[in-house]
């Protein structure tokens, strides 16, 4: 029986990075496959020390960073890699085809292979119609997706891109989104660092979780989810007999706290210690005091509420 090996884009050994006395990255080991890949954290966690550290900006103190099995600090990796960062810097007096233009002069494509290159980037992000006004006068929106056009420009097998929903309309979002599964369809790794977390969850096929600059967990959310078996968890319930079952559910031993919102009538919010031997007593308690349940709904179910667990907070990033 044949086994297929998955191939490693980017990956770090027991990578540190220190600045002066100050730690930003503690013995991190992870490889990252092709596809799509979040990295949330709060601030301080060390994501931006992560991605420069990818992206080659930073040789780490110990360890090492590859890829595709080339140190990232060296030029051969780097013609692996498309940037798009948080903070822009535009030559505010160009337009955006000729900054995109300019940079593919700069990665070192000749001046009519360059104009092509830049003109079928603009086009891929959805700037063509707007790629010849003044940089000055562009939107977020519009500087995010000008910035995703220069890194897309030679086709890099590794995307790191930073906050790259940031400041773009709904429709636009969804455009973006689309975009991402079609690069991860064909094969590109995309690191994507985001405080979207909703988004970013809808779109990654794995999760990153940096606190205090170590891992705190990887996985998907179902999975992380399942690793923490006593997750507490707040969930709502809605019954038209609801002090009846408020009054039950006081027998419950998982039950933390139980809540009455005034300005929910029907409904109960009870946070529980240890979900899974909750839902088996409240199908007992249903079942033996004939309670009506019109609904059942975790209210944490979500990446906030995993980040805010694992790093002990609210989940803010």
């Amino acid at each position: 029986m044949s086994t297929t090996k998955v191939q490693k884009i980017l990956e770090f050994r027991n990578v540190s990075k220190f600045y002066g006395a100050v730690i930003g990255l503690n013995s991190v080991s992870v490889a990252l496959p092709r596809g799509i890949i979040g990295l949330v954290g709060p601030n301080g966690a060390g994501k931006s020390t992560f991605l420069k550290l990818a992206a080659g900006q930073l040789k780490p103190s110990l360890g090492e960073v590859t890829i595709l099995d080339q140190p990232a600090w060296e030029w051969k990796a780097k013609t692996k890699i498309g940037f798009c960062p948080e903070v822009d810097s535009f030559y505010e007096d160009m337009t955006g085809r000729d900054f995109v233009r300019s940079m593919a002069r700069l990665v070192g494509y000749p001046k009519e292979l360059a104009y092509e290159k830049a003109d079928a980037a603009l086009e891929r992000v959805g700037m063509a119609s707007r790629a010849d006004r003044v940089v000055r006068g562009y939107s977020k929106g519009m500087r995010q997706r000008t910035k995703l056009a220069q890194a897309l420009l030679h086709s890099p097998e590794l995307l790191i891109l930073d906050e790259p929903l940031s400041g773009i309309d709904p429709v636009g979002r969804q455009e973006m989104l689309d975009l991402f599964r079609s690069l991860a369809a064909e094969g590109k790794c995309l690191l994507i660092s985001s405080h979207e977390l909703e988004e970013l969850e809808k779109l990654t096929e794995q999760v990153i979780i940096l606190a205090k600059g170590r891992i705190a967990d990887q996985g998907s959310i179902f999975e992380i989810r399942e690793r923490i078996e006593n997750l507490p968890l707040s969930i709502r319930i809605d019954s038209s007999e609801r002090k009846r079952l408020a009054q039950t559910l006081l027998q419950c031993d998982e039950i933390a706290t139980l809540d009455l919102p005034a300005n929910l009538p029907q409904s109960l919010i009870v946070r529980v210690n240890t979900p899974k031997k909750f839902y088996e007593s409240l199908a007992q308690f249903v079942l033996r005091e004939n309670l009506p349940i019109s609904r059942l709904e975790p209210l944490d179910e979500s990446a906030h509420a995993i980040l805010g667990y694992l790093l002990g907070g609210s989940g803010k990033t």
